[in-house]
């Protein structure tokens, strides 16, 4: 069979996180009925099909640049209508003058930033679209502190899909525009992501809406495992040693850890990398479990701040799977604080051009910790994973451009004050010089 013919057969069933129990993919719509919004299903393959209708030597030919390039990968039924965004196929570039700085052999930088929406999260609203049609649903809603949000309001802008968003009110300005630009309807919540997202069960049950809340809904963890497809077809098949990735509710690095074990189980990649988990200080949840040996289906909810809010979490949904892809792939969580994110914008951008929002530049922040405390070599082959743009929130940049004690100078209107100041910028020019890949 041809790259646009995976039927549906190739899933096998839904198998729930806690109890083991499987579920023939129509007897449920999202949770275990058994564990409620803690069961956590998790879609299984038949591999054996999938390696038999798709190829390395098929990708080859594959002419689509998108996620959909694997959607003999995905839970899609052979007839499913896609939206008309192009969603994935990012960039994942060589990032030689951040590897230099540090002494590393090999880096690279995979830019989710480049998605339609700016988020890595388009990846996984592509998704909940299709399989919304496919339930025949007329409204699909979501909770969100505003990447998720973004991404589902525009990929339902593209097909006229109706949808609610909750999102709490301290969600940044930017994003919270994004939402009302593509048509969105939606309800600002006066409290936390985990107030949004209850809420949002509650609603979702009630009108009969469709979810797409991440860790409760089991196929968002396959559209955002995608981006583990793309950045190892990107380097040849030769995976990583590690990837370093951005941690809240949990369902990205999830997200990594399925597509991996996709490849790994079809004999596509030799090893497994590293999965490194970069979370806030002040939201730490899963970084305290890890460190501690806790439960997570049992530690209580913490109370959550960091001005990276796309990684603000109490109480991660998709913890489950996010502890799961630390501990089997020998790991590890780190913990920067908010001055530490601030810090890495500005760095980041300098040193390879791409500007993220606080929750992309965690990724780098969480490296330069790792090599101080040794988790990672030089020699090592090492990604990290950038999850969304910097114009998504703009004033924690201005906030870390004033830390690092960077100003735009005002000038007159003669080019004798333009000679002034290039004066005093001369020392900065030269310190800055040409570095050619």
């Amino acid at each position: 069979m041809g790259l646009q013919k995976a039927s549906y057969e190739h899933v096998l069933s839904l198998k729930c996180l806690v109890c083991g129990k499987e579920y023939r993919p129509d007897d449920v719509d999202y949770v275990c009925p058994y564990h409620g919004s803690e069961g956590i299903l998790d879609v299984q393959y038949d591999y054996e099909l999938i390696g038999r209708r798709l190829s390395q030597g098929d990708l080859l030919h594959c002419t689509d640049y998108s996620m959909w390039r694997y959607r003999a990968l995905l839970p899609l039924r052979a007839d499913a209508s896609l939206p008309p965004l192009t969603v994935g196929w990012t960039p994942l570039m060589r990032a030689n003058r951040l590897a230099a700085d540090w002494g590393l052999k090999h880096l690279w930088v995979k830019d989710d930033s480049r998605q339609p929406t700016g988020s890595l999260k388009d990846r996984a609203s592509a998704l909940a679209v299709v399989k919304a049609w496919e339930k025949g649903a007329n409204v699909i809603t979501t909770a969100s502190t505003g990447n998720a949000a973004a991404a589902l309001a525009g990929l339902c802008a593209s097909v006229r899909q109706p949808n609610v968003i909750f999102v709490p009110q301290s969600a940044p300005s930017a994003k919270i525009a994004q939402l009302l630009v593509f048509g969105s309807q939606v309800l600002l919540v006066q409290g936390s992501y985990d107030d949004a997202f209850e809420l949002c069960l509650l609603a979702a049950r009630e009108y009969g809406w469709y979810n797409r809340n991440t860790a409760y809904n089991p196929y968002m963890t396959e559209g955002k495992k995608t981006v583990a497809l793309e950045i190892c077809e990107q380097m040849g098949w030769q995976a990583p040693d590690a990837i370093f990735v951005s941690v809240g509710d949990g369902c990205i690095i999830g997200g990594l850890h399925k597509g991996l074990k996709d490849l790994h189980t079809l004999g596509w990649i030799e090893h497994m990398p590293r999965l490194i988990g970069v979370q806030a200080q002040g939201s730490a949840y899963l970084y305290e479990a890890w460190i501690n040996h806790e439960d997570v289906l049992t530690k209580p909810p913490i109370e959550a701040h960091t001005i990276a809010d796309s990684i603000r979490a109490g109480l991660p949904r998709d913890r489950l799977k996010a502890m799961a892809a630390v501990r089997e792939t020998k790991g590890a969580f780190v913990c920067v604080s908010d001055e530490e994110i601030l810090e890495a914008i500005p760095a980041l951008a300098r040193g390879c051009g791409i500007f993220a929002e606080p929750a992309g530049a965690a990724a780098y922040a969480g490296l330069l910790k790792a090599l101080h405390n040794g988790l990672v070599h030089a020699d090592e082959r090492i990604v990290i994973l950038i999850t969304g743009t910097g114009l998504k929130d703009v004033p924690s940049a201005m906030k870390a451009i004033e830390q690092a004690g960077t100003r735009a100078q005002v000038v007159e209107k003669t080019i004798e004050d333009v000679r002034r100041a290039v004066g005093q910028m001369n020392s900065a020019l030269r310190r800055s010089s040409p570095s050619p890949p």
